[in-house]
């Protein structure tokens, strides 16, 4: 599919990005070409990267620098545009915790285009992929592999310029082992390739995606997959066990990028699939394009969790389509698509579930504001010598959300969408800072609306903690109702059976609870759970809440079911939280580093490296 725009066309703020070892000012990369062979006994990948690289006319002479992490390269060669490969010179320089190690490749001191191949294998360690047992999978037969890039995770698969702010094409042969399939963010994903195949040997799957991306969006699944279509453009993928059960939760996905296509423009990535990973998954959700990547706690029976897939899918747009040119850009990401995400959710259930998604988030943002240390309340947060893995909590996507909903009071909806969209039109397959969307916003909408300026603090709003006396209060109806019954229940004028819970969503449950005192003795517990089986709950969102009330008023029926979610659930949002909640007392911790010891080796390296900060884990504990 062609671009919509020439990187010409557009004049971008230059965007110093401290993650990165790279400068493409000088020599930057544009397109990523790997061969790769998927090793589940070593758990490592091998093969091969081929970079085309381009050169400034007016760096004469200068090598390409690209970013790795725990790499082991075996050679690298370069060749002009029509040459052939040739040994190069190459240097591994000093390793930094956060930043990994660059390689410095040196080029022919004549020319301005060049490949450059690089023979290596991953660590075992590595920080982007996960490698599961048969046993950590659904079917029990087959082991799993996936990679998780985001933020600057890539560098530990792949040698390159590991920056948003470098947007590339890629194509790849990946060689898998036989009975199994590999799905990547791009076209060549093939539903008639997800059956048997003959015994023995590898199988090999090629893909290519056309479109300029950066590299935290290049991402690589292997496993017992199946698939099941939602439609023309959109389908989903998971263990042969449970796609059925997917395709009937996710059946409204293309009901969603009609109703997103018909505020802000065309999709502009072809397909639309969602690959439903294992539980030790990471994240909630993980927008690679043409892929979707999701866990299976969003999977709820009920579809009362799919604003997940609401919220992926605006990606496609915010996040995809128009990218953070660095980490500390991380809110356009963010901010725009929980905005759109909640656009979607309104169009599809109703302004009344909207309004609730979008009152939990205010709740959110104001705990994380009241906990949160000033400079991580900033949204163009700053991260010099920080891992932009701490910069990946809520406050970005719901400050950020709110900013964007003031913008949208002021000036009227209309007003706003008809931004939004030629926005994402303009700077489309770009990366860009704050200062570029400033520009954009100043120039298309602030000089309609001069109002705008006095009622929305923007400077304030981007570059300053805490949040604007003016920022938006969310008020729900639904709520309203729910506190009535907790306030009720609290001064023990209705029994927890005689509470009006019949029919209530997802998001009411999660405000009655949260409404709750936080400290109560052991009986109200008792009967909150007699009455409505929390503790059996089958709702991860509801089941999250629960355990950490059960964990403040140490109820200690609920530990086990505890300890089976954080042993089977390794999803940073839910995870990461009852781990603190355990920590805060002195049993508690110990509790938390038993459990912790069981459920380790199921868990990303993401979310392995903080808890392990967190408990103080060591190996030998």
């Amino acid at each position: 599919m062609a671009q919509t725009a020439k990187t010409a066309d557009i004049k971008l703020v230059s965007a110093n990005d401290v993650h990165t070892y790279a400068k493409p000012d000088q020599a930057r990369v544009t397109h990523v070409d790997l061969d790769l062979g998927v090793d589940f006994e070593r758990k490592v990948l091998t093969g091969t990267v081929t970079l085309q690289v381009q050169r400034s006319p007016q760096a004469k002479g200068a090598p390409v620098i690209l970013d790795t992490e725990k790499l082991t390269i075996h050679k690298v060669e370069v060749a002009t545009r029509t040459g052939r490969f040739a040994p190069a010179k190459y240097e591994l320089g000093q390793t930094d915790k956060i930043l990994g190690t660059p390689l410095t490749v040196h080029l022919p001191a004549m020319g301005n285009m060049f490949r450059v191949r690089i023979a290596y294998t991953t660590d075992p360690s590595a920080s982007a992929l996960q490698w599961l047992t048969p046993g950590q999978t659904v079917g029990k037969k087959h082991p799993y592999f996936f990679t998780q890039s985001q933020a600057i995770h890539a560098r530990s698969w792949i040698p390159l310029q590991d920056t948003p702010g470098v947007r590339v094409t890629y194509s790849a042969t990946i060689k898998a082992p036989h009975g199994l399939v590999a799905l990547m963010s791009a076209a060549g994903n093939s539903q008639s390739r997800t059956g048997a195949d003959p015994k023995g040997g590898t199988r090999t799957f090629r893909f290519r995606m056309d479109q300029r991306i950066p590299s935290y969006l290049i991402a690589l699944a292997v496993g017992d997959i199946a698939f099941r279509p939602l439609g023309k453009r959109v389908g989903v993928y998971d263990e042969p066990a449970a796609v059925d059960r997917d395709a009937k939760e996710l059946e409204d996905v293309e009901k969603m990028i009609q109703a997103t296509e018909k505020l802000y423009g065309p999709y502009q990535w072809g397909r639309y699939d969602v690959l439903i990973l294992p539980p030790g998954f990471p994240y909630g959700g993980m927008e690679n394009p043409r892929l979707t990547f999701a866990s299976p706690t969003i999977i709820a029976g009920d579809k009362s969790l799919v604003s997940v897939i609401a919220h992926e899918l605006a990606h496609s747009w915010s996040g995809n389509l128009v990218t953070n040119a660095t980490w500390r850009d991380f809110w356009l990401n963010e901010g725009f698509t929980t905005y759109l995400e909640r656009r979607i959710i309104e169009v599809i259930y109703g302004e009344r579930m909207a309004t609730m998604q979008a009152a939990l988030g205010r709740q959110i943002l104001d705990r994380d504001v009241a906990k949160f240390e000033t400079r991580d309340q900033v949204l163009h947060i700053n991260l010099d010598g920080r891992d932009p893995d701490e910069g990946s909590n809520e406050l970005p996507y719901e400050k950020g959300s709110l900013l964007l909903r003031h913008l949208e009071n002021t000036v009227g909806r209309a007003s706003f969408d008809r931004f939004l969209s030629r926005y994402f039109q303009h700077f489309a397959f770009h990366s860009i800072t704050t200062q570029d969307f400033l520009n954009y916003l100043e120039a298309n909408l602030l000089k309609q609306h001069p109002d705008v300026k006095a009622k929305v603090p923007l400077e304030e709003w981007i570059f300053k903690p805490g949040l604007p006396a003016s920022a938006p209060v969310i008020t729900s109806d639904a709520f309203a109702k729910v506190e009535a019954e907790a306030k009720a229940w609290s001064a023990g004028k209705k029994k927890a059976t005689e509470l009006a819970t019949q029919d209530w969503t997802t998001q009411e449950w999660l405000h009655f609870l949260k409404a709750l005192p936080a400290k109560f003795d052991a009986s109200h517990m008792r009967e909150l759970d007699s009455a409505f089986r929390l503790t059996q709950s089958g709702n991860i969102e509801i089941i999250q809440q629960w355990l950490l009330m059960a964990i403040r008023n140490g109820y200690e029926p609920a530990y086990p079911r505890l300890e089976q979610v954080l042993t089977t659930v390794g999803r940073r949002k839910i995870v990461k939280p009852l781990y603190e909640e355990l920590a805060k007392s002195p049993a508690g911790k110990q509790r938390a580093l038993a459990i912790y010891a069981k459920a380790r080796n199921g868990y990303h390296p993401i979310l392995s490296k903080e808890v392990d900060a967190m408990l103080d884990y060591k190996a030998s504990d």
